[in-house]
């Protein structure tokens, strides 16, 4: 109003220095490129970044370059975002924006690296959307060997993560090597057969070695068959021979047919001797699914979920949560979390309850790409806090209600409006210390929450009652 830029500047300047929230800075920034300040601007998304160095704010920062700076400066912006945020920090929305930029360019070459680069680095829950990004620009700009690329790669990310969680699945192994076979890539090959002969049984029965040994025959095989390579497959005879207890395998054993059946029939035994194990649950559904079957994946997730005493069930149903909803069976998806929400109040089963509806995609061509999210999910997902929050204020789960209301409080931070934050606001608990009695002489001090709302109907209550004593006290007055 008065345009005293220098002096705007200089409140700016202090205000920076308490490292306020994102709007802050985002209004210096405006002011800045107001006056074609870009050098000033860029030295402020510098500062910003190193504040709140959150995905989003990177791609701004580039979006500001694209606009008003070189493709240089992009490009250096995003390769900044990526050395900084390393590989615990990675976000898929950061590579997407990236390769799209260079896709704008029409440097095809660029955004294919930016994308494998990312899908070799990124574990599959994190990389849904990336896929389908890749996917898509595959089959645009791509030829029928890079679509197949894709497919492999995201095959290849799943077995990684498989091999990663159990490195024992040997039915995991087989199924990436047979992968990387139909690839093509000797060293890929040759280095995964490597990565899983390491995976020795743990005991010496022989029914944990009979799966294992059979990664050493195949090895043997493909060096001899497909790369002519005698002298090394003799070597991996004489290896495994080493490694055998007691020298009981004898080769008359390798038929070269590899049969899934008998991996069914070894899994089938394992559950029938012993039910309880989750695990072995979770590799017999993973198994069929590896194999595109996967009505019996779930006919062997429903057989396990009602098993009534396994020993880790947590883990089996979000193993059947997560297979419903790769698969994109968004309602079978909710559906499960309903009837495990029967079983148990968990908050973190409330929380990702939430978080999938607001996750899912309102139809399939928008799957591959970054959508706000809809009025419809978020109210879908606020329905869900409600009712966790009902339950547990019901059942006087204080330390769970604590934990639901900051989700919920970090959801509308999110994707709520200012009234919504405030409303989670005025709900939050204050901490208190109190007494209570352990012993005739003896007191205990502790923690305690106190709910504004649990206040609020103490106090309506005590006056409710008040009232009928106030009643009660003029009924007898006039008789």
């Amino acid at each position: 109003m008065l345009g005293n830029i220098a002096g705007a500047r200089q409140v700016f300047e202090r205000w920076m220095s308490w490292e306020p929230d994102e709007g802050a800075w985002s209004a210096y920034i405006k002011l800045e490129k107001r006056y074609n300040e870009f050098d000033r601007a860029r030295a402020i998304f510098e500062r910003f970044t190193a504040v709140h160095p959150e995905p989003k704010n990177w791609i701004k920062w580039a979006r500001f370059e694209e606009e008003n700076g070189t493709c240089g400066l992009v490009r250096e912006v995003f390769g900044l975002a990526i050395e900084t945020l390393g590989d615990d920090f990675m976000d898929e929305r950061l590579f997407i924006a990236y390769a799209r930029y260079e896709t704008k360019l029409k440097e095809h070459e660029r955004a294919r690296a930016i994308y494998k680069y990312a899908l070799d680095r990124l574990p599959r829950s994190k990389s849904a959307v990336l896929h389908k990004a890749y996917t898509t620009f595959e089959k645009q700009y791509g030829d029928q060997e890079g679509v197949e690329d894709v497919i492999l790669s995201k095959r290849r990310v799943q077995y990684e993560e498989q091999v990663k969680e159990n490195p024992k699945n040997y039915d995991a192994w087989f199924d990436y090597i047979r992968l990387e076979e139909a690839s093509g890539n000797v060293e890929r090959v040759r280095d995964v057969y490597e990565r899983a002969i390491a995976q020795i049984p743990p005991s010496q029965e022989k029914r944990h070695w009979r799966r294992y040994i059979y990664l050493w025959i195949f090895y043997a095989l493909w060096e001899e068959m497909e790369n002519h390579d005698f002298g090394r497959a003799r070597q991996i005879y004489q290896e495994c021979l080493k490694l055998i207890p007691h020298k009981k395998f004898t080769f008359a054993k390798s038929d070269s047919s590899f049969e899934f059946v008998r991996c069914r029939t070894l899994f089938e035994k394992q559950i029938e001797w012993n039910p309880s194990q989750t695990q072995a649950w979770i590799k017999f559904a993973e198994l069929e699914r590896g194999l595109d079957d996967l009505e019996r994946a779930r006919a062997i997730y429903e057989l396990g979920i009602s098993q009534p005493s396994l020993d880790m069930p947590e883990l089996l149903w979000k193993a059947y949560i997560d297979f419903e909803e790769y698969e994109g069976e968004y309602d079978r998806t909710r559906s499960l979390y309903e009837r495990l929400l029967e079983k148990t109040d968990h908050v973190k089963v409330w929380i990702n309850y939430a978080r999938f509806e607001i996750n899912i995609p309102e139809n399939e061509d928008d799957e591959d790409e970054e959508k706000p999210v809809s009025e419809e999910a978020k109210s879908r997902a606020r329905k869900i806090f409600e009712r966790a929050h009902k339950v547990m204020k019901e059942k006087d789960l204080k330390e769970d209600r604590v934990a639901l209301l900051n989700a919920w409080k970090s959801f509308e931070q999110t994707h709520g409006t200012p009234t919504d934050i405030t409303n989670i606001e005025k709900q939050m608990p204050r901490k208190v210390k109190k007494r209570r009695k352990l012993e005739e002489d003896r007191y205990e001090e502790y923690m305690d929450y106190v709910f504004p709302a649990d206040d609020e109907s103490t106090a309506n209550l005590s006056k409710l009652l008040q009232k009928a004593y106030q009643w009660k006290q003029e009924q007898g007055n006039i008789s």
